[in-house]
């Protein structure tokens, strides 16, 4: 089966969940979900897979809340979102849709301390760290939001006048790109914003799958 765009009650939908995030609203409301997002949303993943996929299986998300530590006891999540990935922080291919619109995303959004020490030790290297710097910034020329969580002062172990100290601060690093909501999100040529952005996220995901990898850490 070819994508031809989210359901035209998508955003109708998360509007009304963000308001009412109640049993009440979603089960009143799940056939919304169930055809005009998650069902798009697996035949979107679908179609990528063959180009996409060496990361991994496609996923989509649970739509409910894990609450057991936060403090915010909403039950279900606000967005659908679906990711192609090896492992968590190892490179990924991202996509979510919900109020904001379509969201595309890429790079190691999670990365535990045995990652996190190797990502440090590739960006410590001339070559590599050198690579990734290159890939960062001609994702940012094409419109990409670099993010990801930050130390405030340098990590232990390297000098605060590294020539990469920006990217060593860097405890997570992933690009985004979001488009608002438009006509296109229920068409077609949504399937062609994520495989674009996609293949522009290649480099960096390559990048994090060769010196980043899988952590080694056992599954919770």
């Amino acid at each position: 089966m070819k994508f031809h765009g989210f359901g035209e009650h998508a955003i109708d939908f998360y509007d009304g969940l963000e308001a009412d995030n109640s049993k009440v609203y979603w089960d009143a409301n799940k056939h919304l979900y169930q055809g005009d997002v998650r069902a798009p949303m697996e035949t979107l993943l679908a179609e990528l897979e063959p180009e996409f996929g060496g990361l991994g299986e496609p996923k989509v998300f649970r739509p409910y809340r894990d609450v057991r530590f936060s403090k915010e006891k909403t039950p279900y999540k606000t967005h659908c979102g679906g990711v192609i990935e090896q492992g968590r922080g190892g490179g990924a291919y991202y996509v979510q849709v919900g109020p904001a619109g379509l969201t595309v995303g890429g790079g190691c959004f999670h990365l535990e301390a045995d990652q996190l020490a190797r990502f440090r030790v590739a960006i410590d290297d001339d070559r590599r760290g050198g690579e990734l710097e290159k890939i960062i910034a001609k994702l940012a020329k094409a419109g990409f939001e670099i993010k990801g969580e930050q130390l405030k002062t340098k990590p232990r172990g390297y000098d605060v006048d590294h020539p990469r100290i920006e990217l060593l601060r860097h405890k997570s690093l992933y690009a985004s790109m979001t488009w608002e909501p438009d006509d296109v999100l229920h068409e077609r040529g949504s399937f062609d914003r994520v495989r674009k952005a996609w293949r522009q996220l290649r480099p960096f995901n390559e990048w994090a799958a060769d010196h980043v990898g899988v952590s080694e850490k056992p599954a919770r």
